[in-house]
């Protein structure tokens, strides 16, 4: 009972993975964009409509035309627009003119067909001949019919060719494109004729072809174009436009995505703990986000208030601003802590992922299963790589409450001291390292320093660079005793305020020189090196 349960709150969860993003409704006929994301036939066409080009929605054999296409069955979105007739269109298909803007009749480069994909926001480009040269996502239209039968959506199939009241239906024919009870189905196909020769079906409302087909030829699909990242058929192989490109057998190409979808679904499923432990730190740092925030709110707004009435404009803008840094941090972070529900097991993109793997049509398969295992894979890069998308500190908020009042009219949030200019004429090594730096014009005071220092002529040592630190330098300037000789030092400092601490500086590279009283050799003879002293001016990285 709970492995029913849980199977079914599964499908649940799989909803929103079937959902055309154009329609919000369940895929009818999807199309595979070049971006690889899904949309159905109907909102494809209605689109292209809205930007003005005709003559380009596709195959109109596509969309049922038979029984199947009565008014009960077909989607409401097509009552709602006036297509061109059939044979019309037809004839602009094939011969690839249409009318669209920009478009001159008789033009020898005709423009090609942008597509405004609903679900990455970006502009896909068809080619010339648009929505017909695009594949059908036949496994997506299983996985969807599948959904339907298990979560019982839209009742019984009724048959299509009764009289009121319709019968439940109990066969479908592909030939027809329709849904039959026992009678119709034998009335239909009556014995000694063509029809009789048609397999029945179980019914359904989405009949598709029983192969993948090449949109340019009308050829069942045999291999896929690695360069291309497309199917092909025998015909396609040979054309110009693959000349020199990787092609793989189909089958070749179905066994490789189905071992790396099916290895990035096992490393999902096998690290349920870490996800969910993930997703607790994240709504910890909501909750601490929402804490710091609200604190931050409350120290400004008492500041402000003690500058009396002269600042309440200005606590409405800082308040305001606060507010919407922390709403944009929690947007990030509830972002994140859907994105990791979503590796759950149980949840719509394991579910859907465990139902595509399940497809045993390997050209449909690969088709489906390549912008599924990109998902997978950026989500799985996302559960190694971890770390919260928003930081759950206000301290960028702070305020300085001391400046004169002549400056009220720019009082803003505090910023931390930009990164400092090392003073090249005043740095210099010898015994001693002399460091010496400015912040830049119109930075940030900062209220101390921290110089690190280390040497880079000592072997590596494993693990992170360690770097010697100097805290709360005051002034800017700073002085390394006693540095090894003959040595190579790269220093760098960064400022610290209220605020929080800045970029550091540019590394400066400084070489001490050799002990006194070493020799050099020259030849056969020793010459010993006077002590003295001399500023090496350091050389910027």
């Amino acid at each position: 009972m709970a492995a029913k349960r849980g199977t079914k709150t599964s499908m649940k969860n799989m909803e929103k993975e079937l959902l055309c993003p154009v329609c919000q409704e369940m895929y009818k006929q999807p199309l595979v964009l070049p971006c690889t994301h899904n949309v159905c036939q109907a909102c494809a066409r209605e689109v292209l409509g809205q930007q003005g080009y005709i003559g380009h929605g596709g195959d109109p054999s596509s969309e049922p035309t038979s029984p199947a296409s009565t008014p009960s069955t077909r989607s409401p979105r097509l009552s709602r627009r006036t297509l061109p007739k059939p044979d019309r269109l037809d004839r602009l298909l094939k011969s690839g003119f249409g009318t669209y803007p920009g478009r001159k009749r008789g033009a020898l480069h005709p423009q090609v067909i942008m597509f405004p994909c609903p679900a990455c926001q970006g502009d896909v480009e068809l080619g010339e001949r648009g929505l017909a040269g695009l594949f059908r996502n036949l496994t997506l239209e299983r996985v969807v019919e599948r959904y339907r039968q298990s979560v019982s959506v839209g009742g019984a199939i009724l048959c299509q060719l009764c009289k009121p009241p319709p019968l439940e239906a109990t066969k479908g024919c592909t030939e027809c494109r329709a849904t039959f009870c026992n009678e119709c189905f034998k009335l239909f196909h009556p014995w000694g004729t063509q029809k009789a020769q048609h397999e029945p079906t179980l019914p359904t409302l989405s009949f598709r072809p029983k192969g993948l087909m090449c949109p340019d030829h009308k050829e069942e699909v045999t291999h896929y174009c690695k360069t291309c990242q497309r199917l092909v058929c025998q015909l396609c192989r040979v054309r110009r436009t693959h000349s020199g490109h990787k092609i793989t057998p189909v089958l070749s190409a179905y066994q490789a995505l189905k071992d790396k979808l099916t290895k990035s679904l096992t490393y999902i499923l096998g690290n349920q703990d870490t996800v969910q432990t993930q997703i607790c730190e994240l709504e910890e740092a909501v909750r601490h986000t929402e804490v710091s925030g609200q604190q931050a709110k409350e120290e400004v707004s008492q500041l402000v208030r003690g500058l009396g009435a002269v600042l309440e404009e200005k606590r409405a803008s800082l308040l305001q601003a606060i507010e919407e840094c922390q709403q944009e941090r929690l947007a990030r972070l509830s972002a994140q802590i859907q994105e990791h529900r979503s590796l759950l097991d149980g949840s719509g993109l394991v579910g859907y992922a465990q139902e595509v793997l399940k497809e045993t049509d390997q050209p449909c398969f690969v088709q489906a299963a390549k912008q599924l295992h990109n998902r997978i894979a950026r989500a799985t890069e996302a559960l190694q790589t971890f770390r919260p998308a928003a930081s759950s500190s206000f301290r960028h908020c702070q305020l300085d409450v001391g400046r004169e009042m002549k400056l009220l009219t720019e009082l803003n949030f505090l910023r931390v001291p930009e990164a400092p200019v090392i003073d090249t004429q005043r740095t210099f090594a010898y015994d001693q390292i002399f460091l010496c730096w400015r912040l830049p014009p119109h930075s940030p005071p900062a209220w101390h320093y921290t110089v690190e220092f280390r040497r880079t002529d000592v072997p590596a040592q494993p693990g992170p660079t360690r770097w010697q630190r100097r805290e709360e330098v005051r002034g800017t300037s700073a002085l390394l005793e006693n540095p090894d000789t003959g040595s190579v030092y790269v220093l760098r400092v960064r400022g610290c305020n209220k605020a929080g601490y800045g970029e550091y500086s540019e590394d400066v590279h400084l070489h001490t020189p050799p002990a006194p009283g070493t020799t050099r050799t020259a030849g056969t003879t020793a010459v010993p090196r006077m002590p003295q002293w001399r500023r090496r001016r350091p050389s910027l990285s």
